[in-house]
């Protein structure tokens, strides 16, 4: 009977289908025919101008086209769409669920149109359930909530044969506080995910060598589901209200979502009907893992499971131990047959002995070493959570950043104050330990949110916290813990701006690794920040932020793109004359000559030589950047000639002392080369 059921399950969600488009957030084979159902992406963050509550947003249905009509994207009927919530690592499982389940009415079924004189067809309602006893049982807190209509167009919300309003108003009415105290918005929003899809899933094509990257969900919408939850409704069990510290062990969260259907579904004359157990067949925690880890044979048995399910499963821990994406960046397996991710390579020699190439053995072989004891390496602390055996070369920083999140304890401590050594205290930047299964986002609530208007926020989330901390005069001299700003970004939770595939894609780089001290293979000994390092912190897939302003106030969200054919006020191009530019690019760069340069003397006072080096003859720019990736000025832009070339060049006036790095791009604005530079008095 349970084959049985397993059978309609899968032939049910194949008779789903929908005309979508490839796309990262169709990330398995079954879960991509039934795309309502499906989880696009998850954001967890302290809210910046609500600092006792944190937002959640799950996103469903990817890929909307705005003018999708006449029957629009919306949620499904017969879907129990939730959000999970795991305070608590000693007890199994949530401690915490919401449940959102919809409902459609045809207010007018004797017309085509969506939205005509005032009425609306496929209009959602929905009901919300919560549960704060482990799924036991389920209140409810909100009943028949608005659901905004799909932005049509003008006719269809603003004019007089339409619903005679503006659509942020319909966006601000929707928005509803349930009985216990959350804040909530369901509705049409834009995705604000940013990626070039086509170029990551051409064979890693990222940024893409042979013409312009673009975001793959540009003025695309997606079904998003956001609740604003109080701090102390997700704290859990005895904790105290107010943090110990911004790093309170007791504020951990985890969170993940999911979709779940009827086992059976019947189809009788234009009807269906639906019976059976609940099945899960989609979830989401953190960004990408399903997409960009879990190989596609694995796909759909990831979708199955829960978090929890995973603690007994090893078959899905080597792909964290050993990801497929460390073999393109690695020259001596598939790095070279990768270009565009030249920056991106791994510690082989890491403090000239530590191999983190796939399937080697990372920090193993000091397993028993009494330099392990007190840290989060030492069996007496974690066990072998961490470093659980050969072979598996992540097992202290990919591996955790998945499924257990990063302790305040050595070796999860920046290299400030560590005196070379990887595994002494150093200075803390992050603790979302929750050492309780699987695939999570998890979130430190203790932490505050960095101000949107901050001038050093930054979509590079703890990364650029990581570099802050090392390089910054305010934080580099001291281990003490003290905030740092983007300490609250990507992966202590996700806030609508990160930048997270450059982030993870930075990460499997060993990024982490580098921040702790293990430093890439051309460390001299002397200066951690070395062209290695500079290289992945410089690395850019080619697109860094979203199509459209995030809103200041809940749900934070943009709108969604209406359905006049504009995107951004701009008609969009079509894919004729787009195809024609982006191949016309394309042949152009892959013909382009090559420049490897060297820069002397160095350190250097104000005058700068550069000794280039090309195949043929070629226009280039030279601009200067901090330790941070903030532009500062543009050196030179010159013609060079095949063979060797000497340019000399003088440094910005007044520009302090300290480490520097110049990069040279094409004229197409492809990265050429990153050269480090030390500026001294």
């Amino acid at each position: 009977m349970k084959n049985f059921f397993k059978t309609i399950l899968c032939l049910s969600l194949l008779a789903i289908s929908a005309s979508l488009f490839a796309s990262s957030h169709r990330e398995a084979p079954l879960i991509a025919d039934d795309p309502l159902a499906d989880n696009t992406d998850l954001y967890a963050f302290r809210s910046p101008d609500e600092p006792g509550m944190i937002t959640i947003i799950a996103n469903y249905v990817p890929l909307q086209l705005p003018q999708g009509g006449p029957n629009y994207y919306n949620f499904g009927e017969n879907i129990r769409y939730e959000i999970h919530i795991d305070n608590d690592a000693s007890i199994p499982g949530d401690e915490i669920t919401f449940r959102f389940t919809f409902k459609l009415v045809n207010e007018d079924p004797t017309t085509f149109f969506n939205i005509r004189l005032g009425k609306q067809n496929l209009k959602a309602t929905y009901t919300l359930e919560r549960s704060i006893d482990g799924g036991k049982s389920f209140q409810m807190v909100i009943r028949n909530g608005v659901v905004p209509p799909n932005n049509v167009g003008t006719r269809s919300i603003t004019s007089g044969v339409g619903l005679d309003t503006r659509y942020a108003d319909l966006v601000q009415n929707a928005i509803t506080t349930s009985s216990t105290g959350e804040k909530v918005f369901c509705g049409p929003a834009d995705d604000p995910f940013f990626v070039d899809l086509g170029g990551i899933f051409d064979l890693g094509d990222s940024p893409r060598q042979g013409s312009k990257s673009r975001d793959g969900v540009k003025c695309l919408n997606v079904s998003t589901i956001a609740i604003q939850v109080p701090i102390r409704t997700l704290l859990k069990k005895g904790a105290f209200y107010l943090p110990k510290t911004i790093l309170d062990p007791d504020y951990v969260i985890g969170v993940w979502a999911s979709s779940s259907r009827r086992a059976i579904r019947t189809l009788s004359k234009g009807k269906e009907t639906h019976s059976g157990d609940w099945v899960q067949v989609s979830r989401l925690g953190m960004p990408l893992t399903n997409e960009a880890v879990i190989p596609i044979g694995y796909k759909d048995y990831w979708n199955a499971l829960s978090p929890y399910a995973e603690i007994s499963d090893t078959v899905l821990d080597n792909f964290f131990y050993n990801p497929e994406l460390a073999l393109y960046m690695d020259d001596s397996q598939f790095g070279t047959a990768v270009p565009a991710m030249k920056q991106l390579r791994i510690q082989r020699k890491s403090l000239g002995s530590f191999d983190f190439g796939y399937g080697k053995d990372g920090l193993y072989p000091l397993k028993g070493n009494p330099a392990l004891n007190g840290t989060a390496l030492d069996d007496k602390v974690f066990g072998t959570l961490l470093l659980p055996g050969p072979g598996k070369a992540r097992s202290v920083d990919l591996w955790p950043i998945f499924h257990t999140g990063a302790p305040n304890l050595p070796p999860y401590q920046l290299a400030t104050g560590k005196g070379g050594n990887p595994l002494a205290p150093g200075k803390p930047f992050i603790h979302n330990f929750l050492p309780n299964g699987g695939d999570m986002l998890r979130l430190n609530m203790a932490v505050p949110a960095t101000r949107r208007s901050d001038p050093n926020f930054s979509s590079l989330g703890l990364v650029q916290a990581a570099v802050m901390g090392l390089t910054h005069p305010k934080y580099k001299g001291n281990r003490s813990l003290e905030f740092i700003p983007n300490m609250d970004g990507f992966p202590n939770g996700r806030r609508l701006e990160d930048d997270v595939t450059r982030i993870e894609l930075q990460a499997v780089a060993g990024v982490v690794l580098a921040a702790v001290g293990l430093w890439y293979d051309d460390f001299d000994g002397k200066n951690p920040v070395s062209t290695d390092l500079i290289d992945v912190l410089t690395y850019t897939t080619g697109v860094e932020k979203n199509d459209a302003k995030f809103g200041m106030s809940f749900p934070y969200v943009a709108l969604p793109w209406a359905g006049d054919g504009k995107c951004g006020g701009v008609e969009v191009s079509s894919p004729s004359t787009a195809a024609i530019a982006n191949a016309a690019a394309e042949s152009s760069l892959l013909n382009a000559p090559k420049v490897v340069a060297a820069v002397y003397p160095n350190p250097v006072r104000d005058e700068i030589n550069f000794n280039l080096r090309s195949q043929g003859e070629n226009q280039i720019q030279i601009d200067l950047y901090d330790l941070n990736g903030r532009k500062l000025n543009s050196i030179i832009s010159t013609t060079v000639f095949e063979g060797e070339n000497a340019i000399q060049a003088k440094l910005p006036v007044g520009l302090a002392k300290g480490n520097y790095f110049a990069r040279i791009i094409d004229k197409n604005g492809a990265v050429l080369q990153n050269v480090k530079i030390v500026k001294v008095n």
